[in-house]
């Protein structure tokens, strides 16, 4: 798919160097190409992103690395430590 994507973004890019005017140019590229093929990917994208939310979240390991209690806790030095 991504090579049918790159020929197309290439049939627009020389499409819109044709156009008379360098707004016209962008018109063209944003409504034939950027447009198309972020919809044409999102759609696609679909099965990938349901995936990923029906997947549970990976577990962080609590117990590997745990502070003590007196790192947390301010000495009344007033120095900052």
């Amino acid at each position: 798919m991504w090579i049918v994507a790159i020929a197309w973004i290439y049939v627009v890019v020389l499409m819109a160097a044709t156009e008379p005017t360098v707004v016209a140019g962008i018109m063209t590229f944003v409504f034939y190409c950027a447009l198309p093929l972020s919809i044409l990917f999102y759609i696609t994208g679909a099965k990938r992103r349901r995936r990923r939310s029906q997947t549970p979240p990976p577990r962080k390991n609590a117990d590997a690395r745990r502070e003590s209690p007196a790192q947390d806790m301010d000495d009344g030095g007033g120095d900052g430590d």
